[in-house]
C-alpha cells in the first residue's frame, strides 16, 4: 500500500497523504462510479487513485498529458477507466460535466501570471462540475518565513512559483456553496530525501502542526462543494 500511495503523491508522502485521508472522509467517493477530472496530472497519480476506486477519470495536463501519465496508469492496469486530454486549467472546455474535479500542486505554476489566473482556474473548475459536484484540492501554501527563504535560495523554480495563502484560497473558493479544509506540514518539506521527509513529517504530526499557526504550514487540502 505504501508503494501505491508513493505513486499517487510522489513527494513528501507522509504530509501530503493527509489530503487523501481528508478526501476519503469528506468527499462522496464511495458508492456508484463517478465521472472525474484531474487537472495538472503530471504522472497521473491521483487519476490512478480514483480509477482504483472504480471511477472514470479524464487525466489532463497543460501539455503531454498522455505521454507523462500513461505509463503509471498502464502499470496499474487501469487504462480501461482513464482517458487523457491536454487542457488549460483556466479554460476547461466542459460545463456541468464532472462529479469530481481534483488537483494537487497546480495553482503555484498558474500563478506565474498573477493571482487572477489562479482565480480563473478555480472558476473554470467550478464551471466544469455538475451541480452538487465536489472539488478536491491540495496546494502549496506560502508557509513560514523559513520556507520562503529556502525556496528562493535553493529551489530553481522558487521565485517563479506563486505560493498561495490560506486567505487567498478562501477567497478563490468563494464561488462554491461550502468549503472544508485543513493544513499540515512544517519540517517535512526540509528533507533532502524521501526518507528524511518522512522522519521530519513524523515530527510535524507529533506536535509541530499543533504548535505553529496555519499560515506557517505549507500544505492546504480540502473539499469544496458546488
Amino acid at each position: 500500500m505504501r508503494d501505491t500511495i508513493a505513486d499517487v503523491l510522489q513527494w513528501d508522502v507522509a504530509n501530503w497523504s493527509a489530503a487523501l485521508d481528508f478526501w476519503q472522509k469528506r468527499a462522496p467517493l464511495h458508492g456508484k462510479p463517478l465521472d472525474c477530472l484531474e487537472i495538472g496530472a503530471n504522472s497521473g497519480g491521483i487519476s490512478m487513485w480514483l480509477a482504483r476506486q472504480g471511477h472514470s477519470v479524464l487525466c489532463s495536463d497543460l501539455g503531454g498529458a498522455e505521454q507523462r501519465a500513461r505509463p503509471l496508469i498502464e502499470r496499474h492496469g487501469l487504462l480501461d477507466r482513464v482517458t487523457f486530454q491536454d487542457l488549460d486549467a483556466t479554460a476547461i472546455p466542459y460545463k456541468n460535466r464532472f462529479d469530481i474535479v481534483v488537483f494537487k500542486s497546480v495553482l503555484g505554476g498558474i500563478g506565474y501570471d498573477g493571482a487572477e489566473k489562479q482565480r480563473e482556474a478555480i472558476a473554470s473548475m467550478h464551471r466544469a462540475l455538475k451541480p452538487g459536484g465536489s472539488l478536491l484540492f491540495a496546494e502549496n501554501l506560502t508557509g513560514s518565513a523559513l520556507h520562503r527563504y529556502l525556496r528562493a535560495r535553493y529551489i530553481r523554480w522558487g521565485t517563479r512559483w506563486r505560493y498561495v495563502t490560506v486567505d487567498e484560497m478562501r477567497d478563490f473558493l468563494n464561488v462554491f456553496s461550502s468549503v472544508e479544509f485543513g493544513t499540515t506540514g512544517f519540517f517535512g518539506a526540509l528533507g533532502r530525501s524521501e526518507k528524511q521527509r518522512r522522519m521530519l513529517a513524523t515530527i510535524d504530526h507529533l506536535g509541530i502542526n499543533a504548535l505553529v499557526p496555519p499560515s506557517w504550514r505549507y500544505v492546504i487540502y480540502g473539499v469544496a462543494k458546488k
